[in-house]
């Protein structure tokens, strides 16, 4: 029988050793395995662009052939393929069970509810896939019509591959949208079947300001990362440069001194020997905390990383096995786990944060168990049931999804403490927990 679909937390192995030298032989991908070689496509369009580019300027950053090889315009993974689901290259939680959508509607929801019910808000998805998760959302919203009532409601989803908007599109609306003109911020607009007003955006800088909730699933692992080796000599930037042994094969190789990367992203007191940061995913989540302490709010980050603990994490995926991150590139998905310990520094103290904590604790606090045996119990099909039953396992198991995927989120300080918490005595009722995190970790 064919192997299960992969999910991309799985695979990553401890640091390969890198070469020293520009002249040493070229690591393992850092993936875990024998480095899949086989398979059409290995001299591709982009490889032949990026050897041109090399040959012109010389080795480039990891980020900067992330960059091209998930997003170039003509040729990047995201703006070709995007394979997404079982007939993909990867397989996400919100296309294994309605389930995991459905508890991620409830937390916004109830966050809506302990903020005060405010009149507007924007959800706002960032990489929102093949548009499974908005649309599980967009059931709960539908079935919460009662109490949602007055309260007006709109999606806004940043998407940069247009091959994936249309897909987004087709499952959201039927495919019922228009395209915007040029000078609009967003590039198309859509009716949900619910009746919801949905935008598409390719930045974030574009979605309009205003009360929002704001979900990234699977968002920051994409982003480009730099990857740092401390040396006998300290820190040097790991870079990516055509083998000299194989004229149109890439290796990696150490930059020669020390870059402006190494000196901006290394914190003195580091003590790991490999490091990776994703400067992106700072910037992102700073405009998400400015936002979110101008307009109120908040934002839920599902995804799979660390808390400042890991090392080499960079692997690829295609059709659903580990792929050598050099080679046939754009034609594999690319991915590193989330440093979380970094999120929180970059949040920079204007919003509380929350977590990282374990997917299956945040699910059992979102009443998983219960959604569960309401499912089952209205399934009359084996077939249904067996999917249900399979779907909760692959989100639950702490060997598959949960324990390797977390959450976390920014919420407004006066979410957690109360304005007037001098007199905390005399305040009429107290603050509400945050749904799924059990525990409040704040840091």
């Amino acid at each position: 029988p064919p192997s299960p679909p992969r999910t991309r937390e799985s695979g990553a192995k401890p640091p390969s050793a890198l070469p020293t030298a520009p002249a040493a032989a070229r690591p393992s991908s850092g993936a875990g395995g024998e480095p899949e070689t086989e398979g059409p496509g290995r001299d591709t369009a982009l490889l032949r662009h990026l050897l041109l580019k090399l040959r012109a300027t010389g080795p480039v950053t990891v980020a900067e052939y992330m960059r091209e090889a998930l997003t170039n315009p003509g040729q990047g993974y995201y703006t070709r393929r995007g394979g997404i689901g079982e007939s993909g290259d990867f397989i996400t939680s919100p296309e294994i069970t309605q389930v995991f959508g459905e508890l991620i509607g409830i937390w916004f929801v109830s966050e809506w509810i302990a903020m005060g019910k405010p009149k507007a808000f924007q959800l706002v998805e960032l990489g929102p896939g093949r548009g499974t998760l908005t649309d599980d959302m967009l059931r709960v919203f539908n079935q919460l019509a009662s109490l949602l009532s007055k309260c007006d409601v709109s999606i806004h989803l940043v998407e940069v591959s247009p091959k994936l908007s249309e897909i987004q599109a087709l499952q959201l609306t039927g495919g019922k949208v228009q395209s915007n003109p040029e000078d609009s911020s967003a590039y198309m607009k859509g009716v949900s079947k619910t009746g919801i007003h949905i935008s598409w955006y390719r930045d974030i800088q574009d979605v309009p300001p205003g009360y929002s909730f704001y979900l990234a699933h699977e968002f920051f692992d994409a982003l480009p990362i730099h990857k740092f080796q401390r040396t006998e000599k300290g820190w040097h930037e790991v870079l990516v440069d055509i083998d000299p042994e194989v004229p149109d094969q890439l290796r990696f190789v150490l930059s020669p001194s020390r870059t402006p990367a190494t000196e901006i992203f290394i914190q003195p007191e580091e003590t790991r020997d490999h490091v990776e940061v994703c400067p992106e995913a700072g910037v992102i989540i700073q405009r998400l905390a400015s936002r979110i302490e101008e307009d109120g709010g908040a934002a839920l980050v599902a995804d799979y990383g660390h808390d400042g603990t890991k090392t080499d994490t960079f692997r690829g995926f295609r059709d659903h096995k580990l792929h050598d991150v050099l080679t046939a590139p754009g034609t594999a998905d690319l991915t590193a786990d989330v440093d979380f310990s970094y999120l929180r520094k970059m949040a920079q103290g204007r919003t509380a944060t929350l977590g990282p904590i374990k997917q299956r604790e945040f699910l059992k606090n979102m009443g998983i168990d219960v959604r569960l045996q309401v499912l089952l119990q209205n399934s009359h099909d084996t077939v249904t049931h067996k999917q249900l039953l399979h779907g909760y396992d692959m989100l639950m198991n702490p060997k598959k999804m949960g324990d390797c995927f977390n959450f976390f989120a920014l919420l407004p300080h006066q979410r957690l403490v109360h304005p007037d918490k001098k007199h905390k005595r005399e305040s009429k009722s107290p603050l509400p927990p945050v749904a799924g995190f059990s525990e409040l970790l704040m840091k």
